[in-house]
């Protein structure tokens, strides 16, 4: 019988556009359900991606900050996390959640 051979998969090989790390922060600020964790360590793979001594240069942070901030294991502050998402090129948007377009609606149509 032959032994399968596996490796570890590094989603940070396979982000290669600023559409594909845009993409991927998206869906794990979704997938994340309030997890700040979750989301930081999507931001290090991002970075990963991008080239961390690259990134933490833009950030203004040093490499090894960088990496200790988007371990996971840490809870960076807002203002890192800003610095971090600007220097990786990316955005964050805001939009209303579908139970407060709802709301508001109500809210609306009660005031007529």
């Amino acid at each position: 019988m032959k032994k399968t051979i596996t490796t570890k998969y590094d989603v940070s090989e396979h982000l290669r556009t600023p559409e594909e790390m845009a993409a991927y922060l998206e869906a794990c600020i979704e997938e994340a359900k309030g997890d700040t964790a979750f989301i930081v360590k999507a931001l290090g793979d991002i970075a990963r991606a991008k080239g961390m001594s690259q990134v933490a240069r833009d950030a203004g942070l040093s490499r090894e900050s960088l990496y200790k901030a988007l371990s996971g294991e840490r809870s960076p502050g807002f203002d890192t996390v800003l610095k971090v998402i600007n220097a990786l090129g990316l955005k964050l948007h805001a939009k209303a959640s579908r139970t407060t377009r709802a709301t508001a609606q109500r809210r609306l149509a009660a005031n007529r």
